[in-house]
């Protein structure tokens, strides 16, 4: 059942990235693109937890991948907020 639920959260995390990428491609704002490279990144290590049945005490590797993830993210909306006040 795990297994099942991992899955479903990956894909929708592949869904939210190729929403995010959609409108990135019509406004081409780059926060749309961070958002979509985030949840890309959050659904490959979903995938990969639910793949690979690491043991839980070797698991800090995913949480590698999400904390690239969230850099991703705060340093888009830095550099958002950085422009929007020049």
């Amino acid at each position: 059942m795990f297994d099942f639920l991992s899955g479903s959260v990956a894909f929708g995390f592949l869904v939210a990235a190729l929403f995010f990428l959609r409108f990135w491609k019509r406004t081409d704002d780059g926060l749309f693109l961070a958002f979509a490279i985030a949840f890309g990144l959050l659904g490959l290590g979903q995938a990969v937890q639910a793949l690979a049945n690491i043991p839980h005490e070797e698991r800090e590797y995913i949480f590698l991948i999400r904390l690239l993830a969230f850099s991703v993210l705060i340093a888009a909306i830095f550099r958002k907020n950085r422009a929007a006040k020049q």
